[in-house]
């Protein structure tokens, strides 16, 4: 790896806040001298070359996008992505190519990248053109037959620094950048057991009977996380059990213990005047509230403790040892919540680099709760340099196809997603879905809404049963996977294209995925019974028959979800 410095880079920058960053310099094989660097009124601009079968994937959670080649984005903090244009829960200024080489621009900025754009040069009349007839057609992205030009935009800063990675593979090239960040999370074997959100309104009888329903019949659920009722207030939060709800708290962990469950609860980090800690906090919070919540700024010692303090005292003592970190991007631009990104924090920060930064910082924070306590937890946004997190990224969004395409995307970036269940329409969908989150690194149940198990009127039960016990099955190779993730910073979930960079027929499959090194799953889409897939050169079985499976594109119609195993030659 190697660090390239340019003009004067800002001192709130995601390295400034790693506790774990491991930079050893080398030599790499890029042409230091192809990138160009100006500065402008807007910022300063980046500028370097892009081959023409040059591939180009990565910039964090993309869950409408894959292969950027071509495109425009902009890296914002958005819980609401609904179109292919940057914004996700984890954006991410770190990409990589089938070229052998990756950038990360050390900004917690929204940046806008032109991934591979034609600088204007004297052209030949290239005679009549075909009439589009749709719009598709007409704004298609044009396949690239010449080398074009990569900008990346940083918005007020007046330098940057870029670290280069190089490697053989995708795969080489993303460890690396993951051990520069601290290597991948150490997480306890109950972490991958299958979590289950409780109805919100639950009260304790209810979290109590539904913890036994599970274990009287047979559902494999290690985990049970209680919504937004557990507390006295919510929006913004209290941090401080609903005693009409949760008489006992106490006793109702104690329960759950015994029963061989965890416990993990939701909440978010805009603080109540209801909590105990309020005024404590607030001299080391931003200008402005949500939802009549202040902002704590955990960049700020001060109020990472206050917080840690409070939670380690009051919640993780008491047998609590994970957490669900809600609303820590923003929704600026659908449902109008969240901080002005004008606002300031005591750290100097603005509101676009606190809301770049807010959910690893948050995660700090609840880290230093935890202790010495491992947890395999969730939140709601995540960003650079993120890999030694032991979190989870999810979304309030619900499409399939993007939940697929978000668990494909996450192992460019050193981010982790589970593509999680909430209801359905049909047991179709719902076994869709559920085959698809059992083959990812967490697989959870959200039914925050659902006064019922959301399987109950679907006859599926000896399926869902089934599926839990699958994922009760993937445990030991699941810690193998994050045991190398720690120590090497392979990622646990990746796409095709990331192990092999040198076959140009993965480089548009955004629908299957390695999980675990040696098993690829092809999950099938709801209301879709069969679909194409392609399996890389290699001797696979399938997983459920172990049968042979000749590498290269096949049709499959099953009501199980597609999965392959490698077999490794024996010497």
């Amino acid at each position: 790896m190697k660090k390239i410095r340019f003009g004067t880079p800002e001192k709130i920058v995601p390295t400034a806040f790693c506790k774990n960053l491991n930079y050893t310099e080398s030599d790499v094989k890029y042409d230091l001298g192809k990138i160009k660097f100006r500065t402008e009124s807007r910022g300063c601009i980046v500028e370097f070359p892009v081959e023409k079968d040059e591939q180009i994937y990565g910039f964090g959670l993309q869950l409408k996008g894959f292969n950027h080649k071509g495109r425009k984005l902009c890296l914002r903090t958005n819980s609401d992505p609904a179109a292919y244009t940057g914004d996700s829960h984890a954006p991410v200024p770190f990409f990589v190519t089938t070229k052998g080489y990756g950038m990360y621009f050390d900004t917690a900025r929204y940046i806008e990248a032109y991934c591979g754009y034609n600088r204007k040069r004297d052209r030949k009349d290239a005679g009549k053109t075909k009439v589009g007839l749709n719009t598709d057609e007409i704004y298609k992205i044009a396949e690239q037959t010449e080398t074009s030009t990569m900008l990346i935009q940083i918005p007020a800063a007046k330098g940057i620094d870029i670290y280069i990675f190089e490697g053989d593979t995708i795969t080489d090239i993303v460890s690396q950048y993951n051990m520069f960040s601290g290597g991948g999370c150490n997480v306890p074997d109950w972490g991958f057991e299958v979590l289950y959100r409780a109805y919100a309104d639950y009260n304790q009888d209810k979290v109590s009977e539904l913890a036994d329903f599970f274990r009287q019949n047979d559902y494999e659920v290690g985990i049970i996380g209680l919504e937004p009722g557990w507390q006295t207030n919510s929006y913004s939060c209290s941090y401080i059990w609903d005693k009409e709800r949760f008489p006992n708290p106490d006793n109702l962990i104690k329960e759950l213990r015994e029963k061989n469950y965890h416990i993990n609860l939701w909440e978010h980090a805009f603080t109540s005047a209801a909590a105990p800690f309020y005024k404590e906090i607030m001299p080391y919070c931003g200008e402005f509230e949500v939802w009549r919540g202040i902002v704590p700024d955990f960049a700020t010692k001060e109020a990472r403790k206050i917080f840690a303090d409070y939670h380690s005292n009051y919640l993780v003592k008491h047998g609590i040892d994970g957490f669900k970190l809600d609303e820590c991007d923003s929704s600026d631009y659908v449902s109008h919540w969240s901080f002005p990104n004008c606002a300031e924090f005591p750290s100097g920060m603005d509101g676009e680099q606190y809301h770049q930064l807010f959910g690893i910082l948050y995660m700090q924070a609840i880290l230093e709760a935890l202790g010495e306590n491992k947890t395999l937890s969730e939140v709601r946004s995540a960003g650079a340099l993120a890999s030694s997190y032991p979190f989870v990224l999810y979304s309030d969004l619900y499409d399939h196809r993007d939940f697929i395409r978000g668990t494909v995307n996450s192992g460019f970036s050193g981010i982790l997603w589970t593509p999680e269940l909430r209801d359905a329409k049909s047991k179709d969908e719902f076994l869709r879905r559920l085959q698809t989150t059992v083959f990812s690194v967490q697989c959870v149940v959200n039914a925050w809404y659902c006064p019922e198990v959301p399987w109950k009127d679907l006859d599926c039960e000896n399926e869902v049963k089934e599926l839990f016990r699958t994922r009760k099955a993937l445990i030991p190779i699941l810690k193998k996977a994050f045991k190398d993730y720690k120590e090497t910073g392979k990622p646990p979930v990746r796409a095709l294209v990331s192990d092999y960079t040198d076959d140009c027929e993965t480089y548009g499959i955004d629908d299957e995925y390695i999980f675990c090194d040696d098993i690829i799953a092809a999950p099938i889409m709801v209301g879709e019974t069969e679909r194409k897939v392609y399996l890389p050169q290699g001797n696979w079985i399938d997983y459920w028959t172990k049968e042979p499976v000749e590498s290269g594109w096949f049709d499959v119609k099953t009501d199980k979800i597609p999965v392959y195993e490698k077999i490794k030659e024996q010497r």
